[in-house]
C-alpha cells in the first residue's frame, strides 16, 4: 500500500519570522523586485520557507515538453526541438543550486550519452533552463564558488543564459527569482552578488518560550497528524494564493505620487547608498506592499514597511558607526520620513 506523498510544510503555519515570509510574499507578487537574501541561524526556518512557497505559489502555464518553461510554442528553443504546442499548467518552478555544483551542471553541455552512442550534438539544458520563470534557491549562497557567483551575475543582468562551448552556440531565457541563504558567521558574500538580491532579512531564533513551544508544536502536528493539520492550514495558504494573484492583477492599477518618489530618493541619498537601485527596489516593493494590503495608491507608510529589506544590504560600511545596518536605515527613517 503506498501512501500520498506529503506536501511541503505550509507557508501559512510557520511561526513568526514575520519579515522572511513578506519579503517572499513581494517577490511572488512582483518577480521584478528581484530576490530574497536571508541571513541568520541554522535552523531558523530558511529552507523550509522556501519549500513552503513553491507549494504556495501560483501555478504557471508553460508548453507541454518545454525544457525552460515557455508560455508559448513560438519562445521554445530550436535545440530543444519541441514539436507539441499544447499548454499544461505545472507548478512554480524552485529548483536548489547545490554547493559543490558543476558550471556545467548550471548552465547546460553537450550530452554526451547521445554524442556517444548516436553521434549527435545535442544540448542537455542545466538548472538556469529548468528554474525559467520560477525560483532558484541557494543555500549556503556565501559559500558558493567565484566562477558559479560570476555567471550568475551574468545571468541574472541578462534573463539570458549563453552557452558557447563544445561546438554548441545556446542560448535560451533564464528569468528567475534569486533566493538565498546562509550564516554570515561562515563568511559574507560578495558585494556584486549582494547588489542583485532585491530584499534582504535577517532571522534569528526566537528568544520567548511560548513561541518556541509553538514552533515545536506545528511542527511535530505535522509530522505525526499530517491530515488533521493540513486541513487546518491548507485553506489558509490558498487564501495567501489568491491575494497574491488579486495583488499582481492590481499593481498596474495603483497610483505613485511625486511625492513618495521624492521620498525615495531622500532617502537613499541620506543613507549614502550607490546608483539608483535602492530607489527602483524601494518603490517596488513598496508597490507590492501596498497591492497586497489592497490599497489604491503607493504612501509613506509603505515605504517605511518594505525599507530596510531594500536598503539595508546596499549600504558603504561605515567604520565609525557600530550599528547595524538594518538601525541605519530605522534612524534615517525617523530623520527623513517622520
Amino acid at each position: 500500500m503506498t501512501s500520498t506523498p506529503r506536501q511541503p510544510f505550509p507557508f501559512s503555519a510557520i511561526v513568526g519570522q514575520e519579515a522572511m515570509k513578506l519579503a517572499m510574499v513581494l517577490t511572488a507578487i512582483d518577480p521584478g523586485i528581484g530576490g530574497v537574501l536571508v541571513f541568520g541561524d541554522r535552523g531558523t526556518g530558511k529552507s523550509t520557507a522556501v519549500r513552503a512557497l513553491a507549494a504556495l505559489l501560483p501555478e504557471i502555464e508553460a508548453v507541454e515538453g518545454c525544457p525552460v518553461n515557455s508560455p508559448h510554442p513560438e519562445l521554445c528553443p530550436d535545440w530543444a526541438h519541441v514539436t507539441s504546442t499544447r499548454l499544461i499548467r505545472k507548478p512554480t518552478p524552485v529548483v536548489d543550486l547545490p554547493l559543490g555544483v558543476t558550471e556545467d551542471r548550471v548552465v547546460g553541455a553537450l550530452d554526451i550519452e547521445r554524442a556517444l552512442t548516436r553521434g549527435e550534438k545535442a544540448f542537455e539544458p542545466g538548472l538556469l533552463a529548468r528554474a525559467n520563470r520560477g525560483y532558484l534557491y541557494i543555500d549556503e549562497v556565501n559559500l558558493l564558488e567565484d566562477h558559479i557567483v560570476d555567471l550568475l551575475l551574468d545571468v541574472a543582468q541578462s534573463g539570458e543564459n549563453v552557452v558557447e562551448r563544445e561546438g554548441l552556440s545556446i542560448r535560451h531565457a533564464a528569468r528567475f527569482v534569486l533566493v538565498g541563504s546562509g550564516n554570515p558567521e561562515e563568511g559574507e558574500l560578495r558585494p556584486q552578488l549582494l547588489d542583485r538580491f532585491g530584499l534582504s532579512v535577517e532571522v534569528t531564533s526566537p528568544r520567548d518560550i511560548a513561541t518556541r513551544v509553538e514552533v515545536i508544536r506545528r511542527r511535530d502536528d505535522y509530522e505525526n497528524h499530517y491530515t488533521k493539520f493540513m486541513k487546518v492550514w491548507r485553506p489558509q495558504d490558498a487564501a495567501l494564493r489568491t491575494r497574491i494573484l488579486t495583488a499582481r492583477d492590481a499593481l498596474p492599477k495603483l497610483k505613485t505620487p511625486n511625492t513618495v518618489l521624492h521620498d525615495c530618493a531622500a532617502l537613499c541619498i541620506a543613507l549614502g547608498s550607490d546608483g539608483l537601485r535602492g530607489e527602483l527596489t524601494l518603490l517596488r516593493a513598496a508597490r507590492a506592499l501596498a497591492a497586497h494590503e489592497g490599497a489604491d495608491a503607493v504612501k509613506r507608510p509603505h515605504l517605511r514597511a518594505v525599507a530596510a529589506m531594500a536598503l539595508s544590504h546596499r549600504l558603504r560600511r561605515d567604520p565609525l558607526d557600530e550599528a547595524g545596518s538594518g538601525a541605519r536605515v530605522a534612524r534615517c527613517l525617523t530623520e527623513v520620513l517622520p
